[in-house]
């Protein structure tokens, strides 16, 4: 159960990190899920190294898009040359 609920709060906070970063209308919902479960993975694993913890689901989604942001960053730094 906690997979599918770290799927679903994944694509909703890479939904809402394209929204910020807008990136919208370039990819679609599948990526979406995939960059947000990354950026929470990243957010996860970069943020307690600089001293900032959230717990529950609130603090996954807020995590989850810190990272989906930082992540799309990256990419559009790579595929444009500038971060959007």
């Amino acid at each position: 159960m906690n997979f599918i609920i770290m799927l679903i709060v994944g694509g909703i906070a890479g939904w809402l990190a394209s929204i910020l970063m807008r990136t919208n209308a370039q990819q679609g919902i599948i990526l979406n899920v995939v960059v947000g479960i990354i950026g929470g993975f990243l957010g996860g694993w970069l943020l307690p190294m600089v001293g900032l913890n959230f717990a529950g689901w609130v603090g996954y989604l807020i995590t989850a898009l810190i990272g989906a942001v930082v992540l799309l960053a990256i990419v559009n730094l790579f595929r444009r040359g500038s971060v959007r």
